[in-house]
């Protein structure tokens, strides 16, 4: 017996009052997700206390050395790095969803910044700070509004052949602009475009002066470290934590070690044989209210869209990354929100814009963070070292800083096997990330990241407008008296395949039927019709 299943609709009235019956559910639930430590603080403890002590100090060794050398690349005094790293490390814990994320100066973001600095400095009109507060100011609203509204699902119409293309191609030119630095070469202009360094630093090389042994040496140094430990580690499993926590202090050890001996060969000289640091304010001598310039702001603001693709692109990829790895959940919006503030709240500290850093994530999460509170601790040591130790800052070589910055740009590179994979899967998405990589290379990091965007929306709506179809036909499978059905072109199984039964076309469609494909469907299904059958009509 049949059964009839006849509901009332539901009035638009109703509809409504149910809605508006709910919103003090959904306002209550979306402002208290917009502080996600209410939900763990209240379980804290001292096992968690100890774990993010130790990763948090950890980091914050790292962060200090690696601050200070993305400062140069973005064209800024080394302790803008520092303040940049304080503030996000320290807001970080407040907004965040991921125990592992440790947000500062990056490579990729500081290179953009760098080039942004030196393009509107050229006049004098504006400082080299002045630029990079009023790019996290804006940045930061631009990215707080795109959290707030919800609309973390932009970032994925930008696919990962893109990403890797404009951070392949930033990598490479962040290492060949260090190269003058390690070899102490002070005729080549590292402001210039990659391929112009790169011409010049041969032309130039020469005048290579004593800063090479420690920028070389410094390489040597972070390598053999680098790889002994890994390969002691493999060998020797029960010493793991110890071998990699001596992994982690190398960039320390270098600065400390170069540090002394710059020292020691300045005694008794009036001018350094070597280029280093030299002074670094104590404190935090560029607190202020961000100035709002309308003219600064007309000139950055072909950098801003830039800005805040990298802000949100390298944050959200890192946290998703270590969700996965470590087997737990992020908020991708919350993930933008908490972007969004800490670089917000850090142009009034004299930051320049800062997000997620996969190197100082990876070295948080192995070294055992248990709740994004590890970030106060890292802040701490930022903190340290910005009142206590700037004296010692005025003998770091600048060569041991490019040393610190080649190591840790060079992971950011995506070989060969990964652009083989890529021509496998979509020769398209081949050339969409060298087209980023030499757009990079040859001009900046700004048009690269345009260029990756651009060529991955026209990917996509080439996807929508002309979709991949199949024509199906079956195989027989004897035992069950079943069939499997396979495209009629396959390369393997083609041959095999049977026409469906008389009058039935079996077609399938990998993509959702829209406006911009419909017409070409249509004709591709009737033209195939038109060529297998024959009309009824006499």
């Amino acid at each position: 017996m049949p059964l009839i299943l006849d509901y009332e609709p539901i009035s638009y009235t109703q509809e409504f009052k149910k809605f508006a019956s709910e919103i003090p559910v959904y306002l209550k639930r979306y402002f208290s997700n917009l502080l996600p430590i209410i939900y763990w603080i209240h379980r804290y403890n001292f096992t968690w206390l100890i774990s993010d002590v130790i990763s948090g100090v950890t980091v914050g060794i790292v962060a200090v050395p690696q601050g200070m050398g993305y400062a140069k690349i973005a064209n800024l005094p080394p302790q803008y790095g520092l303040y940049s790293s304080f503030v996000g490390l320290c807001l970080y814990c407040f907004f965040g969803t991921s125990k592992d994320i440790s947000i500062g100066p990056t490579a990729v973001m500081s290179l953009l910044v760098g080039q942004t600095v030196s393009r509107i400095t050229l006049t004098g009109e504006y400082t080299g700070p002045e630029v990079a507060v009023i790019l996290a100011l804006f940045g930061g609203f631009i990215t707080l509004f795109i959290g707030l509204a919800r609309l973390g699902i932009l970032v994925d119409f930008i696919p990962v052949p893109a990403i890797a293309g404009f951070m392949t191609g930033s990598s490479i030119t962040i290492s060949i602009g260090q190269w003058p630095k390690l070899f102490g070469l002070k005729s080549v202009n590292t402001h210039e475009s990659a391929y112009l360094v790169f011409g010049n630093f041969f032309k130039y090389l020469p005048e290579t002066s004593l800063d090479a042994a420690f920028g070389l040496l410094g390489l040597v140094w972070l390598y053999s470290v680098r790889w002994s430990t890994g390969y002691l580690a493999k060998k020797y499993p029960r010493f793991e934590k110890i071998l990699f926590f001596s992994n982690i202090m190398r960039n320390g050890v270098l600065v400390i070690v170069g540090t002394l001996f710059a020292f020691l060969i300045n005694i008794g000289k009036e001018t350094s044989p070597v280029s280093i640091l030299k002074s670094v304010p104590s404190g935090f001598t560029a607190m202020d209210i961000p100035s709002i310039d309308i003219g600064l702001l007309s000139q950055v603001s072909s950098s801003l869209p830039s800005v805040v693709i990298i802000l949100v692109l390298e944050h959200v990829a890192i946290a998703k990354s270590f969700g996965r790895i470590n087997n737990y959940k992020i908020d991708a919006n919350q993930e933008i929100i908490a972007i969004g503030a800490a670089n917000i709240f850090g142009s009034f500290f004299g930051a320049y814009p800062n997000t997620g850093s996969f190197s100082r994530t990876a070295i948080n999460a192995r070294s055992g963070s248990r709740t994004p509170f590890s970030g106060i601790f890292s802040a701490l040591v930022v903190l340290l070292c910005l009142y206590v130790l700037t004296p010692a800052f005025y003998y770091i070589p600048d060569a041991i800083l490019s040393a610190v910055i080649i190591h840790a740009v060079a992971d950011l590179v995506s070989g060969p096997k990964f652009l083989i994979q890529l021509f496998r899967v979509n020769p398209f998405e081949s050339f969409t990330f060298l087209a980023a990589v030499l757009v990079t290379f040859f001009t900046s990091v700004e048009y690269g990241i345009y260029v990756s965007v651009a060529l991955s929306i026209i990917v996509l709506l080439l996807r929508i407008a002309r979709p991949r179809y199949a024509i199906l036909g079956r195989i027989p499978v004897h035992a069950k008296a079943e069939w499997i059905y396979v495209d009629q072109d396959h390369k393997t199984l083609g041959h095999l395949a049977q026409e469906p039964p008389t009058g039935v076309v079996i077609f399938r469609l990998d993509e959702s039927l829209t406006y911009p494909n419909a017409s070409f469907i249509a004709d591709k299904f009737m033209q195939y019709i038109q060529d297998k059958f024959h009309s009824g009509s006499p």
